[in-house]
């Protein structure tokens, strides 16, 4: 269900109203003294941004020095008012120049107003996008002194993209050089036991874009995804290529996707933003092609020593190479001494974070280098507890490998003039959360 919000008040940290905006008669004017009374003045604000006082639910948001106060009598939709507030802030502040708070407010009373009027009928969310609300809401905020001088583009045919399906791009752009760039930029997160084996391990990537294209251009993006690869073989009525397929989990898609057409096809389809955008997100859960393997051996020598040796073997090909690898070993606290011998790279003892820090700048694939260092600890007459061992941490960066084993097939540019396109794709894989218990 949408939020229906009744009532949206704007409060500065005393609880004086500075706008508010009724959208229904279903609560009376004087529910935001509730609000300070229950809650402002009980000083619960911060315990939970979603109470419930008599027959009302108040959600509230702090921004800068003012409370964003949303006012719903029904059972609504908490993330869509959530996300109502937030989008509505980033149009403020597109308009007052990057500032909002309590003056900004103030000097733009008007002009609040009628982005109110625009941006929510009746309680229900309409279209918040700053690029199509400056097309016919033309009136400059006061602008900070601070903030940066606005940029004005012309926008022929302000009608259609209100009203049309195309409202994240204008007509009429023009380049001399038209250019995509796609980039699949995947996070590794990854728990493994000393003696090598994997106990949890996922992706998560998204596909970031860039797209300097004349017109209204449509784009179709294939990748080696099972299920689309399948699809396609059925519409085509012939066997699917042999190759390397994976499963997408939790797929999310920019609001440029056409949908209904990746429902029955399985291809992303879009007319795309002009610039810098995400067009999806998504997870791997099976199949994942881990870059490098961990594999650390930590001997106790009595009361005072430590022998510490780690191997790191890098998994993907050998013409490839990683860039910052930092390798966090975890040592006790009552650490006075260290000495390292490498193979490859540098290394230090980190006194602030307990750990002996090894660096490689760059990591060729299909190597082994390893660490071997001797850690001298304090001796304490006290009772020694029995250290507990801190996961082996890692940071790391591959271009041109994914983890998931995803790739892009194809990227077709078709545009009723009939350019030329240059498309770039790039690939990196980035250490999420990469673990190795010792």
């Amino acid at each position: 269900m949408p939020v229906a919000a009744s009532a949206i008040y704007f409060l500065n940290l005393r609880g004086d109203v500075l706008i508010n905006r009724l959208y229904r008669d279903d609560v009376g004017g004087n529910m935001v003294d509730a609000f300070r009374v229950h809650i402002m003045q009980t000083k619960e604000l911060g315990t939970c941004p979603v109470r419930q006082i008599g027959g009302c639910s108040f959600f509230y948001m702090r921004i800068s020095n003012v409370y964003i106060v949303i006012v719903v009598s029904s059972n609504a939709n908490v993330a869509c008012a959530f996300k109502f507030v937030v989008e509505a802030v980033a149009l403020f502040k597109s308009y007052f120049g990057g500032a909002f708070d309590e003056d900004a407010i103030r000097n733009n009373f008007v002009l609040i107003y009628e982005l109110l009027d625009e941006i929510m009928d009746f309680g229900y969310p309409q279209n918040l996008s700053p690029e199509i609300l400056k097309l016919y809401i033309t009136q400059e905020g006061v602008r900070s002194p601070f903030s940066s001088k606005p940029t004005d583009k012309p926008v022929p045919n302000a009608t259609l993209q209100v009203t049309g399906a195309v409202g994240w791009r204008r007509e009429g752009l023009v380049y001399k050089k038209n250019e995509v760039f796609l980039d699949i930029v995947e996070s590794v997160n990854l728990l493994m036991s000393s003696k090598g084996s994997v106990l949890r391990c996922d992706v998560t990537g998204k596909v970031l874009m860039k797209c300097f294209l004349s017109g209204m251009p449509d784009l179709k993006l294939g990748l080696n995804d099972k299920i689309g690869l399948e699809k396609e073989s059925q519409l085509k009525s012939r066997p699917a290529k042999s190759g390397k397929t994976i499963e997408l989990d939790d797929v999310t898609f920019h609001q440029c996707v056409n949908l209904t057409r990746f429902n029955s096809e399985k291809t992303v389809s879009f007319v795309p933003p002009d610039g810098e955008f995400e067009l999806m997100k998504y997870r791997i859960t099976e199949g994942v092609n881990l870059p490098f393997r961990v594999l650390p051996t930590i001997k106790e020598l009595g009361r005072t020593r430590m022998e510490v040796n780690v191997k790191v073997k890098s998994v993907f090909g050998a013409k490839m190479f990683a860039l910052g690898v930092v390798i966090k070993i975890p040592v006790p606290k009552q650490t006075a001494k260290t000495s390292f011998q490498v193979t490859s790279g540098r290394a230090k003892y980190n006194a602030s974070i307990d750990c002996l820090v090894w660096k490689i700048r760059k990591f060729p694939g299909q190597t082994e280098p390893t660490l071997s260092a001797e850690v001298e600890l304090i001796s304490t007459i006290a009772e020694k507890k029995s250290w507990t061992r801190p996961p082996i941490q890692m940071e790391f960066q591959v271009p041109m490998f994914t983890a998931s084993g995803l790739r892009v097939r194809f990227l077709k540019v078709w545009e009723k003039s009939g350019y030329n396109t240059v498309e770039w794709v790039r690939y990196i894989t980035k250490a999420g959360s990469y673990e190795i218990r010792c």
